[in-house]
């Protein structure tokens, strides 16, 4: 048998998990949207990808995907990443579903480490991909007792770790994976998001899911849940400066850039690929409406920062 009719004859159960798999997957999503930022452990499978390449978010989105669904996946804000292309393919493979890298057209976005500069719409589902769910790990390495410190809400020591920070630092130095409270009761991992894009959670409009494979944890911040960064009065939560930056291809202002620097100068670009193709794809079409759109996008973004902080 040659190899080519070897492959011919593959054939993958619909998105590759088999049914009871997806089945236990669905339910622990259940739990954690009903207790928002709860931890719910799940029996995480093999799949065709390493552990801590999104064995976690991808688990997520094969037990939620089905007829009428699009995928986008995006690893660290770009569509064109190795891992964003092989789970892309995984999916299309699996499920003969279309994938696309247009934040509007997807109804399932499997995301590492950013969420899209486009704002999400309530039909939309995010699911992230997280290396260390526990926000508790960095000051506890005892799982049982993050356990109990959880049940019982003591997070004091969360908060002495930012006051040494701050002693130590002059300012909170912690930057991706920002800890945060939600819903007034559990802090949880938002992922090693950076602090951009934090507020994007707070009260948003559609749910988001969390899934780590590794460490057989799934939790979900449901649609319009408080979601309030950890700060003191005297040292409010605040996001990165962009401030004067401006995207080298696109041209675009006040969205998060990825920096480049060379012996004599720094370069910018726009983080969420996605947003910049937009952005490049209307100037040269002089689409002056698309233009105002995706700069009014910038507004609403500075109006959730202050949101964020408002809400503290």
């Amino acid at each position: 048998m040659s190899l080519a009719e070897l492959i011919s004859q593959e054939s993958y159960n619909y998105a590759f998990l088999d049914e009871q798999s997806k089945r236990e997957v669905r339910r622990a999503l259940l739990k954690a949207v009903a207790i928002p930022g709860y931890q719910v452990p799940f029996g995480s499978r093999e799949l065709p990808i390493s552990r801590g390449w999104g064995t976690g978010g991808l688990q997520v989105t094969m037990s939620l995907i089905g007829p009428g669904d699009t995928v986008k996946v995006i690893d660290q804000g770009t569509d064109a990443g190795v891992n964003a292309l092989n789970i892309r393919r995984l999916v299309e493979r699996t499920t003969g579903l279309p994938t696309t890298t247009a934040t509007e057209a997807a109804t399932i976005i499997q995301t590492r480490h950013r969420i899209p500069e486009q704002p999400l719409r309530a039909d939309q589902t995010i699911v992230f991909q997280v290396p260390l769910p526990e926000p508790l790990r960095l000051i506890e390495r005892n799982e049982a007792v993050t356990r109990r410190m959880h049940g019982e809400m003591d997070y004091s020591r969360a908060w002495v770790a930012l006051y040494e920070d701050i002693v130590h630092s002059g300012t909170i130095t912690r930057a991706a994976g920002y800890p945060a409270l939600v819903n007034g009761r559990h802090i949880f991992s938002p992922s090693p998001i950076p602090r951009w894009d934090l507020p994007k959670l707070h009260r948003a409009p559609y749910l988001s899911l969390f899934g780590a494979g590794r460490e057989k944890r799934v939790y979900a911040v449901p649609p319009w849940t408080s979601v309030a960064p950890l700060a003191f009065e005297d040292y409010p939560f605040a996001v990165e400066d962009m401030a004067g930056r401006v995207c080298e291809r696109c041209g675009a202002t006040d969205v998060y850039m990825d920096e480049f620097i060379e012996s004599d100068s720094r370069r910018y670009r726009c983080s969420d690929t996605a947003y910049c193709d937009a952005m490049l794809n209307a100037r040269q079409a002089g689409d002056t409406e698309h233009i105002a759109q995706l700069r009014a996008v910038t507004a609403q973004i500075a109006a959730q920062h202050e949101a964020v902080i408002d809400a503290r």
